[in-house]
Order: C-alpha cells, then sequence, then structure tokens
C-alpha cells in the first residue's frame, strides 16, 4: 500500500503543477476545471490509502521487504463463470445511453430494466433460508 499512496499523492501534484501550467498558457475555464477535479481525486485517494496503511500497518506483501511471491497467492474472489445477468446489464445501459440520444421514454424504460437486472444479478446467488 506504501507504492500506492505515494503514486496517487505523485499524481495529485504532478495534476495540479499541470493545472498551473495550463492556466498560465491561457487554458479554457473547463479544462482547469476538470484538471483540478482530477488532482482532488488523485489527492482523495492518496489519502486514504496512506490513513489505511498508517492505521493497519504492513497489510499487502508487496510492502514486506522479506515477502515471497507466495506470500501474494490465493483466492481473488468468486466468478460466476455461467451467469447470464451481465448480458440485461450491458444491454439496459446501452438502451439507456441510446435513450438520451432518441427520447426520454426510452431512457426510463431503460433506467427500469437496468435496476431490475442488477437487482438479478447481485442476487443470483442467494438462497433463501430453509424453513423446517
Amino acid at each position: 500500500m506504501k507504492a500506492n499512496w505515494k503514486l496517487f499523492t505523485f499524481l495529485a501534484v504532478f495534476y495540479v503543477a499541470m493545472t498551473v501550467v495550463y492556466w498560465a498558457i491561457g487554458g479554457e475555464p473547463v479544462g482547469i476545471t476538470g484538471m483540478t477535479l482530477a488532482a482532488c481525486l488523485a489527492g482523495m485517494v492518496g489519502f486514504y490509502l496512506w490513513f489505511t496503511q498508517k492505521r493497519i500497518g504492513v497489510a499487502i506483501p508487496s510492502d514486506n521487504d522479506d515477502a515471497e511471491i507466495a506470500d501474494d497467492a490465493g483466492e481473488l474472489g468468486f466468478y460466476s463463470p455461467h451467469s447470464w445477468w451481465p448480458l440485461p446489464v450491458a444491454l439496459s445501459a446501452t438502451a439507456l445511453s441510446l435513450g438520451l440520444i432518441i427520447g426520454w421514454w426510452l431512457v426510463l424504460i431503460a433506467l427500469g430494466t437496468l435496476v431490475l437486472s442488477i437487482i438479478g444479478m447481485v442476487t443470483e446467488y442467494e438462497k433463501p433460508e430453509p424453513q423446517h
């Protein structure tokens, strides 16, 4: 985590420096605002990672100088290989994006199907408690 917070802090400082340079050469206000927001976002992530690392100490093997490669091995998470739910989520998100071009009626329909498909994807592996 040490490398992570240092990277994001460096990015925040870099974005601030580039914002000042962009402002000095007469950049447009939208660009200056966007670069300032990017600096703030990188700074927030850097601060969060720094704060978390200070609180929990050595948390990941890359922070430990004596760590072995095998220390970073293990289960990364559960990924559903046979789920069909990402397809309706993607189609609903596409319809929502197209609805911004075509009309608000499509946005409302696509938003409803997007919410339903996200609920379906999140609760796919929820099992009800057995009732005896």
